[in-house]
């Protein structure tokens, strides 16, 4: 596996710290791991061949099957809701 070395601001890196301590990740390395994973998700990377096609994607089909209520079209007539 690859290894970098990056430079990160005090408040991303205070950030990642929190959410480490609060138990979000095991550790740092989960942490950047992860949060990179989920940023890299955002990107269209289908399109393009990658060196990793093997990768599984800890989300999957489940993070994308999760709907936002708010969203939902079937409100029916029960009336606002809170």
């Amino acid at each position: 596996m690859p290894t970098y070395e990056v430079s990160l601001p005090d408040k991303m890196e205070s950030k990642i710290n929190r959410v480490v301590q609060e138990g979000d990740f095991l550790n740092r390395e989960q942490a950047i791991e992860e949060l990179l994973s989920r940023g890299i998700s955002v990107y269209n990377t289908t399109a393009s061949s990658s060196a990793d096609d093997s990768y599984d994607d800890p989300f999957g089909d489940e993070f994308d099957e999760q709907h936002d209520p708010a969203l939902r079209d079937d409100q029916g007539d029960e009336g606002p809701t809170f």
